[in-house]
């Protein structure tokens, strides 16, 4: 018999765990299992996909930004070499620009989760800058 595996539950504890570990009061995860984290100047909200077993991290960079092929051309070269675990994604509805993060949830433990929200805050917090200038 398969053990079955409440994704959901799990993240909110590793969620409430990293809240914990900084002294951070952070709501819980709602039911939808998604929450936010604010890490310097990036606001990282946490999605659990449990339908589709995947954990998705995502952060704004810029609202609607101004992109143009040459500016595009650098954003995907940058994804490639220059953002780590994350990479650029533009919101298909507001064309908001975001970092994101996919990670499938079999095999996630909380060090890996928390790897992944400093490396998606980093991120950010270094591109939410740099967009303006590229």
């Amino acid at each position: 018999m398969e053990e079955v595996v409440d994704h959901r539950a799990r993240i909110a504890e590793f969620f409430d765990r990293f809240g914990r570990e900084r002294n951070l009061n952070l709501p819980p995860l709602d039911a939808d299992g998604v929450g936010s984290i604010q890490r310097g100047s990036a606001l990282v909200s946490i999605h659990v996909l449990a339908q589709k077993n995947v954990l998705l991290l995502l952060s704004r960079i810029a609202k609607q930004p101004a992109l143009d092929e040459a500016k595009l051309k650098k954003l995907l070269a940058a994804s490639f070499t220059e953002t780590g675990d994350a990479a650029f994604a533009l919101h298909p509805q507001t064309g908001d620009l975001y970092l994101r993060i996919l990670r499938g949830l079999d095999g996630l433990d909380y060090e890996e989760f928390e790897d992944l929200v400093h490396s998606i805050a980093q991120t950010a917090d270094h591109w939410d800058d740099k967009i303006t200038s590229l």
